[in-house]
């Protein structure tokens, strides 16, 4: 039997991928080489020193996880840990004390609690989207890690990324710009990396393409990532993905990969010469917000690669997509163990 919880009076079936004020939000600060307790809170707005590393040198990094009503009435977060290690990764790149695992998810729990009005009943297609943040705070005028840190985390409802949802966009290829450098941060979820990427997706927006293809930035001619995810390929009946140090590594990509091993596929994961592509079966650009967003077609240069008829995703696409939503609102069996429930009192 379904719970029965309080829920705020939202047209949930209709939600945009933005912010929508929620209860409460959680900030934990660092000090004197240790982090505070974290306190819920109920202000948007943050107090920050003029001379904070976060303004002027970047040191930021955040993450983003979603949280799901099951369709047996549970709260559930997909795979926090996860989120948690690799923000641990991004902290250690840009010299920001690590946040412990077990306060990361303490973090989600506690936020996700004081908000559970706000998560989209199951079957609305919806989900609480949870957003971590860390930035340096203490006042530092010449280049050099912060010497205080903030932690937070806020909820917010969503909607899909894109406004119609699990439908097939085109790519274009940019090679005017690139979003990360060789041996830089992209494999690291920092805002510089998607700061580098507006000029890119703005460009690729005003020729008509939803999102951009960027190549390595080193020799392009590799595939590196969409603007906003991983790159995935169907050739047969193998899973490809690319291989790359500028490359954010997805946990929605590598929860497909697992999935993709179980349903009988073969997966790989090497560097994707951007000629290649036009021989593939489908592709798709996959992350947490979209999940996965099929690709009917990239432009390249003077060439067109088509995959799939611009209404209706390919089959083995589609196949992983109903899999992996389902799997998160326990309509499926979840074998692999990435659902982490939360307790609402």
């Amino acid at each position: 039997m379904q719970t029965q919880r309080e829920k705020s009076k939202l047209d949930w079936q209709n939600l945009p991928f933005g912010y929508i004020k929620t209860d409460y939000n959680i900030r934990y600060f660092y000090k004197d080489g240790k982090w505070s307790e974290g306190e819920l809170s109920t202000e948007e707005t943050i107090p920050i020193h003029i001379a904070a590393p976060g303004l002027h040198y970047g040191q930021q990094a955040f993450e983003g996880l979603k949280v799901f009503e099951t369709v047996d009435g549970r709260i559930v977060a997909f795979r926090p840990d996860e989120n948690a290690k690799r923000m641990q990764r991004s902290c250690e790149r840009i010299f920001i004390p690590e946040v412990p695992v077990d306060m990361f998810i303490e973090a989600v729990d506690r936020v996700v609690a004081a908000n559970a009005r706000f998560v989209p009943p199951f079957g609305t297609g919806a989900s609480l989207y949870v957003r971590p943040v860390i930035y340096g705070a203490g006042a530092r005028v010449g280049l050099g890690p912060a010497d205080e840190y903030v932690f937070i985390v806020f909820v917010t409802p969503v909607g899909p990324y894109y406004k119609g949802g699990f439908k097939p966009v085109k790519a274009l290829v940019v090679e005017q710009y690139d979003r990360a450098a060789p041996n830089g941060v992209g494999d690291c979820k920092v805002g510089g990396n998607y700061a580098a990427g507006l000029r890119g997706g703005e460009y690729a927006k005003k020729k008509g393409f939803p999102i951009p293809l960027y190549l390595d930035p080193k020799e392009k001619k590799y595939v590196d990532e969409f603007g906003t995810s991983n790159f995935i390929a169907i050739k047969g009946n193998t899973y490809l993905t690319p291989e790359s140090n500028s490359i954010l590594p997805s946990i929605t990509n590598k929860s497909l990969m697992d999935i993709a091993s179980l349903l009988g596929m073969n997966v790989e994961k090497r560097p994707i010469a951007i000629d290649e592509v036009e021989h593939f079966d489908e592709v798709g650009a996959v992350g947490t917000a979209a999940v996965i967003t099929p690709v009917c077609s990239i432009h390249y240069r003077d060439k067109v690669f088509k995959f799939c008829d611009e209404e209706k995703a390919g089959p083995v696409i589609t196949k992983l997509y109903e899999y992996l939503t389902k799997l998160q609102t326990g309509e499926i069996k979840d074998t692999f163990g990435w659902l982490h429930e939360i307790t609402v009192k």
